[in-house]
């Protein structure tokens, strides 16, 4: 591999350096430049539309022929003290959304029927930057910021690959509020609501000359619907901007975050009838301290090259002790010892840090002006994994072990990527959009694997060093104030820790084990029209190649002998079908007075098709020398946590001050295996997931610089549940939280 990855804890502030004097350097010569002035791109936002489009160019990203969407949260009446993604996400169509607890801690959302974990389908940032454990090797999401501090959700589907790498599911972007013009502001936000919950956000911000800051601190705490499920969570941020030149800004950004939330485990799906919020475990405890920092340069080299640079760290824990038993296994004290059983302890550690650059060239061909997009990654992470360490029997918040933890495991991601897009304008119209991306990624493991009557047993070294080069094309065509736009790109996703990390002491991981890798397809006319319509309706298509799954084979390929399970690329997926939005502004639409207000509705809905075409399973009967290994394909079976349809529906109505809104969302059954089990085990770790139907209200009423919120979420109390775990945070059956209400006073000067 490049000698680069060994050294990139030097070369990345070196290079940083190197990229600040010359962007200072740079800058005085711009400013001797008084022929020409390029002035910064202003977006004006319409208050009645959203979710709205990412123009075809802005800063340093192409568009162009992108399924997107712009989620403007301060124009939605939602939920936005617990993240409720279910209301949050509700216009964008077909976002999947696991709700794991009310707590709204973790974010999980999905699209196109892949799995919404900590939506690690998803690559996931805040104001640009990663904030996942891992993009590669451990893509989850255990952070994300508190929606009360986000100005708005920036989402690209499966054309986001070539820009910002993996994964299949698109890009996610948390935008947090900025310092507004004047020298000081103050915000308030503080709700109260059903189950204890208290809740308070507190933003400072202003600009001093060619100085800006930003600050925030979100507290909260509830007790939880269910039994067990209290929680508390705190989170801090604050950015430091400065424009050292003409067109060039520095800024710094540092975000912590850390709580402690009670996890009532899963149930069976007999406990759920009997008594959906009950809770069998009151030992179990999550808690996940997050820091995150950012250096951020942004200017001109000339005035038609724009530039982006971005140095990131992130330091974060996963850290979790509890009582892992399936639901029908009770966790009772012994009457021996008369005391609980000791519980497992399972602690991850996160040491990540990049250097990302994007830039924008526009260029002139003849009379018609193009654009490149282009840019290079620099990353690394490492991650310590200790599992299976044996806890404390009491019942808080305990991470004390009482020996060396039996799995202790350290994995190492390096990366390089290039990337490039140019925008042709074919006509004033037309735009055609090819692109590519280049990733040599590097993948490293080892450690101890186990502890076997008191003798350590390490794990193979794992390494697989790979190289991905990625090409996509798309294409848009402007009618008026709509658009047909269509895109095709190459996407993958890297092999997992998880993957390289053998589940058992005789298991065999494939050497050869390749990344997922595929492709993604947009087909689509959006756009609006006068004030009435907004609308975007597309067919998607997505091939997702290299599943990873278990396979049984005999030791030496002798069928006189034991079977052992051997890991490896297996299957294929194909996922395909509709996503529709659209919003309608009735009176606008029949020419009502102003003085009427404005009443509108709006539905999103997505139809999903995913289901295997390759995918071979085994099964192993006998014990040796009479093993027999019986092999099936679940071919034509449906995804797993892949529902066939997503609708939510919504009437808001806005009048002078105040605005009153309500929503349904129904979401499609769902299998939680890939074999499609229908009835459920006894443990509840597998069977199909009915479907549901669950109706939220909203309101706001806004007066000086004060506004007044509330809310019922789960109108009419819907017993349902979204998943089904097999480990944390259950496992079994995982009910959705039922009826609660909130209401939340704030203030902004």
């Amino acid at each position: 591999m490049p000698k680069i990855f060994k050294n990139m804890r030097i070369i990345a502030p070196i290079l940083a350096g190197l990229l600040l004097t010359a962007a200072a350097t740079q800058a005085q010569e711009v400013k001797k430049d008084t022929a020409t002035v390029t002035l910064d791109q202003v977006i004006i936002f319409i208050k009645e539309q959203t979710p709205d489009r990412m123009p075809a160019v802005q800063q340093q990203t192409i568009y162009s022929g992108k399924k997107n969407d712009v989620l403007r949260l301060n124009e939605i009446n939602a939920n936005r003290t617990t993240n409720n993604a279910r209301e949050l996400f509700s216009r964008m169509a077909g976002v999947s959304v696991w709700e794991n607890d009310g707590s709204g801690i973790q974010v999980n959302v999905a699209v196109r029927g892949l799995s919404p974990n900590r939506s690690w389908e998803l690559n996931t940032r805040q104001n640009g930057y990663d904030i996942s454990s891992d993009v590669f090797g451990y893509p989850e999401a255990y952070y994300n910021p508190p929606m009360e501090a986000v100005e708005r959700i920036e989402f690209i589907r499966g054309g986001a690959s070539l820009q910002f790498g993996p994964q299949f599911g698109g890009m996610i972007n948390y935008v947090l509020k900025k310092a507004p013009e004047k020298k000081f502001s103050y915000e308030t936000q503080n709700t109260v609501g059903s189950f204890g919950l208290v809740s308070s956000f507190n933003a400072i911000g202003g600009k001093h000359g060619k100085f800006t800051y930003y600050a925030y601190h979100h507290a909260r705490r509830a007790d939880g619907w269910r039994d067990n499920t209290g929680y508390q969570i705190r989170n801090s941020f604050v950015n430091l901007g400065y424009e050292f030149a003409p067109h060039w800004k520095a800024q710094v950004e540092f975000t912590t975050m850390d709580y402690e939330l009670q996890q009532p485990g899963g149930l069976t799906d007999a406990q759920f009838a009997a008594d959906h919020r009950q809770s069998l475990r009151d030992r179990n405890w999550m808690g996940t301290p997050w820091n995150l920092a950012t250096i951020t340069i942004t200017g001109r080299w000339s005035p038609k090259i724009t530039t982006d640079f971005k140095l990131f760290g992130l330091y974060g824990e996963r850290n979790s002790v509890g009582f892992t038993a399936a639901p029908n296994v009770v966790d009772a004290i012994n009457p021996t010892t008369l005391a609980y059983a000791n519980r497992q302890v399972d602690r991850d550690r996160y040491v990540n840090f990049g250097l990302e650059n994007r830039s924008l060239w526009n260029y002139a061909l003849g009379k018609t002006q193009h654009h490149l997009a282009f840019g290079f990654r620099l990353y690394q992470a490492d991650t310590n994994r200790r599992q299976r360490g044996t806890g404390t029997n009491v019942s808080d918040f305990d991470l004390t072990v009482s020996d060396r933890y039996p799995r202790n495991l350290d994995f190492t991601t390096r990366n390089i990527a290039l990337f490039a897009e140019n925008m042709f304008q074919i006509t004033p119209a037309w735009t055609v959009t090819p692109g590519a991306r280049l990733e040599i990624i590097e993948s490293v493991g080892s450690g101890l694997f186990n502890r076997v009557s008191g003798n350590d047993v390490l794990m193979p070294n794992q390494e697989l060093n790979r190289t991905q080069l990625l090409l996509g094309l798309g294409t848009e065509y402007r009618i008026g104030t709509t658009n047909v736009y269509a895109n095709i790109s190459q996407a993958y996703r890297p092999v997992l820790f998880s993957d390289q990390t053998p589940p058992a002491t005789t298991d065999v991981i494939d050497p050869n084990l390749q990344d997922a890798n595929g492709y993604t397809l947009d087909l689509g006319y959006r756009g609006t029209y006068k004030n009435w319509i907004n609308f975007d309706v597309s067919y998607f298509y997505m091939v997702y190649n290299n599943r990873i799954g278990t396979l049984n084979r005999f030791i030496n390929d002798d069928p006189t002998q034991a079977a052992f399970a051997f890991r490896t690329n297996l299957g294929k997926s194909i996922h395909k079908g509709a996503e529709l939005y659209g919003d309608i502004s009735w009176f606008d639409v029949f020419g009502a007075p102003k003085t009427w207000g404005k009443l509108k509705t709006f539905a999103s809905s997505a139809f999903i098709s995913a289901r295997y075409d390759d995918f071979a399973v085994t099964s192993v009967s006998g014990t040796a020398p009479n093993v027999t290994i019986t092999t099936t394909n679940l071919a034509g079976k449906r995804v797993e946590n892949a529902p066939e349809f997503i609708h939510n529906f919504g009437i808001s109505w806005e009048y002078k001050k105040i605005s009153i809104s309500a929503q349904q969302r129904q979401n499609g059954a769902v299998y939680t295996d890939a074999q499609n089990t229908v009835t459920p085990t006894a443990n509840g770790v597998n069977g199909r997931i009915g479907g549901y139907k669950v109706i939220d209200l909203g309101m706001e009423y806004r007066f000086r610089n004060y506004n007044l919120r509330g809310g019922i979420n789960n109108l009419t109390n819907e017993k349902y549940a979204t998943r089904r775990a097999g480990g944390y945070p259950g496992p079994g059956l995982l009910p959705g939280e039922g009826q609660s209400f909130y209401v939340s006073i704030g203030a902004k000067f």
